[in-house]
């Protein structure tokens, strides 16, 4: 079984801070079914959903100081809500785990393989 992240994307056209209190849920219900499902089907390893973008912090020790930034990394309208590490036999059913995650979460997902140890 080969490891994958599987990263869900918002574009910035989605603002689920406007979805009123019933649409959210619906969102966060059909995403803790598809938790329940892919743990029962022994794909599951975890998973994270990320706080707002606004709330992140870059610290970058590449030079002689650390320099610690608030916010983003990157400005941009695009950026990382969440993800789940799966175990899946191959790229195939990586996808279709991909594919049922954005329809449950109502976003793009990446998928990503992870480097063999």
């Amino acid at each position: 079984m080969t490891q994958y992240m599987l990263s869900v994307h918002h574009d910035g056209t989605e603002d689920f801070e406007s979805l009123s209190p019933e649409e959210l849920q619906k969102v966060f219900t059909a995403v803790d079914d598809f938790n329940a499902q892919v743990k029962a089907e022994g794909h599951w390893v975890f998973a994270g959903g990320l706080k707002p973008i606004s709330e992140s912090t870059v610290v970058d020790a590449t030079g002689e100081k650390p320099v610690v930034t608030d916010g983003p990394f990157a400005e941009s309208k695009e950026y990382l809500g969440g993800f789940w590490i799966i175990e899946a036999a191959d790229l195939d059913a990586a996808l279709e785990l991909a594919r049922r995650g954005s329809a449950a979460c109502a976003a793009k997902v990446e998928v990503r393989p992870f480097e063999s140890a």
